[in-house]
């Protein structure tokens, strides 16, 4: 019944987005001015460097300036309500990440409503997620870590990058499908999570493509699968959880274009096209690959039932792995 009501409001939501159109607004040629891009991460961070290539292209694609604002705090939560605050009139935008728009309002008292005061305007790109282990790990595949992993004596642990983040949460998801008890090994961030995996205080992490593909290249780390629905083309020789058994475990830092509930649908229209061309655009590919980015785009149809599935398949994970912010 509670995921059957998040789908209705997000429709209703979405729905309403598209009727509040002010007609002064709708015959304005969107961008006329420029726009801010609001990133509530930190500057050097994967999601800046997106929205900074994206910022640039769409700058030169449209001939007006697309700015980078990064709002930080609170898990992203302080950034997405600036946005939730602004006027929806096209020039306050959010690029977002799934953590924020769909893991965080199970796991923490929001200041806005994640539903009704932003809507999507779609995705933008996807960064993989890849399981790695240890160079020196007994376990080479993925069936032998959960071979291993079973035993009642097994001293296995795994580097949580902090409590509900993506790789977290998906690390979470994995042990639920695996039916496995594992302990975590609490570190300040991926950077640190990683670094303790290489020097072998704990074997395992979940880590986003960014954050490891160099290690896993130069065989620091060895990958045992990555939780995309697919072979990623940036490792296409890491095969997939569901390949491997466990096609539950599908996990993507997905990174989105939001704006504040209201936005005309002229504009919302006109954003998502731009956004499209921007992403897709050959020098946006190569750099985002540098990156370990995928771009993936989808249109403002879609948003509300990708928005209300990912926000009850966290919701179910937070709850049923009993995972709590302290």
């Amino acid at each position: 019944m509670e995921e059957r009501l998040i789908t209705r409001r997000s429709t209703l939501a979405a729905a309403g987005a598209l009727g509040l159109a002010r007609p002064a607004l709708a015959q304005d040629a969107w961008p006329s001015r420029p726009v801010t891009l609001v990133v509530p991460w930190a500057a050097g961070g994967s999601t800046d460097a997106v929205a900074r290539i994206f910022a640039q292209r769409l700058s030169q694609d449209t001939g007006r300036s697309f700015v980078v604002d990064n709002r930080t705090g609170a898990n992203g939560t302080i950034g997405f309500a600036s946005v939730a605050r602004a006027r929806p009139d096209g020039y306050t935008l959010l690029v977002s990440t799934v953590s924020t728009y769909a893991m965080a309002p199970w796991l923490y008292q929001l200041p806005y409503d994640n539903e009704r005061d932003l809507i999507g305007i779609g995705l933008l790109a996807a960064m993989p997620i890849i399981m790695v282990v240890n160079k020196d790990f007994p376990a080479r595949t993925l069936a032998e870590f959960v071979e291993l992993a079973r035993r009642p004596d097994h001293r296995i642990t795994y580097a949580n990058s902090g409590i509900g983040s993506s790789t977290h949460l998906a690390t979470e998801l994995f042990l639920q499908e695996a039916r496995l008890t594992i302990p975590d090994v609490g570190y300040r961030g991926g950077g640190p999570a990683v670094q303790g995996v290489i020097a072998n205080e704990t074997p395992m992490v979940f880590q986003a493509a960014s954050g490891i593909l160099p290690q896993i290249q130069a065989g620091t780390l060895r990958a045992l699968a990555v939780a995309s629905r697919e072979r990623s083309p940036l490792a296409p020789e890491i095969p997939t959880f569901a390949e491997q058994g466990f096609p539950g475990v599908v996990v993507e830092e997905h990174i989105a274009l939001q704006a504040p509930a209201g936005l005309p649908p002229e504009i919302i229209r006109r954003a998502n096209d731009v956004a499209r061309a921007a992403m897709e655009a050959q020098e946006t590919r190569q750099r985002l690959a540098a990156l370990a980015v995928v771009p993936m785009v989808t249109g403002p149809d879609s948003w509300p039932a990708y928005f209300a599935a990912e926000n009850a398949k966290w919701r179910d994970i937070v709850r049923a792995r009993n995972i709590r912010v302290q």
